[in-house]
């Protein structure tokens, strides 16, 4: 995949999400890719079949970047520039996948170089929105496929969807120890109470939650 710098690198929740995309039998449906930094997964979802793929992304190095890895490929993907769910305002989608910035950070959630994954002091800051707003994006009988890590409260996640009326669970985990990142910024996540001390690993969850 072209990755210029900037750009998420796909890796371990990325493979782990798109496992479950692949499993969900997603031929025929109108998938749409939120956070889609390379393009990896709007790729993988025209590969299996997808009757329509929309790829979003807040950064504009990321939306060029997904853009030149759909065409490379020949693959038939809409690629757009904005917040979340604001270019698709008055869309719905039979399958959502969506791999947001999920790492507890000091500093204001924000996407910029280098730093697509701050997600604020809880890692939810992308989370708590995707929740809000993704029942009225779903069609009826759609699914939601979202990776996150454990730290950032995975019953916080799967409560939120429950209230808003869908049906919620954890498919799939994937225990890892931590990567550069999360290494500088343990001793944060100790003060914050998001790690016991002397923890150095996570546990990343995929998220489905389905529309009836």
């Amino acid at each position: 995949m072209f990755r210029p710098l900037g750009v998420y690198r796909p890796q371990s929740d990325t493979f782990l999400l798109a496992r479950e995309l692949c499993c969900d039998g997603i031929r025929g449906s109108r998938v749409l890719d939120l956070c889609t930094g390379t393009g990896l997964l709007a790729i993988i979802a025209a590969y299996a079949g997808a009757e329509s793929v929309t790829a979003v992304d807040l950064e504009g190095r990321a939306v060029l970047t997904a853009w030149m890895n759909t065409r490379l490929r020949r693959v038939p993907v809409r690629v757009l520039r904005g917040d979340l769910f604001e270019p698709i305002a008055d869309e719905v989608f039979d399958v959502i996948v969506a791999n947001p910035p999920y790492v507890p950070s000091a500093d204001a959630p924000r996407r910029v170089r280098g730093r697509a994954w701050d997600a604020g002091r809880q890692g939810r800051a992308m989370i708590d929105r995707i929740c809000a707003h993704a029942p009225g994006a779903l069609a009826v009988g759609g699914t939601l496929l979202m990776v996150q890590s454990v730290l950032c409260g995975v019953e916080t996640t799967l409560n939120s969807l429950r209230r808003a009326g869908l049906k919620a669970s954890v498919v799939a985990r994937r225990r890892q120890p931590f990567g550069p990142v999360m290494r500088s910024r343990a001793a944060f996540l100790e003060a914050q109470g998001l790690i016991h001390p002397g923890q150095r690993h996570e546990e990343l969850v995929v998220v489905r939650a389905d529309r009836n």
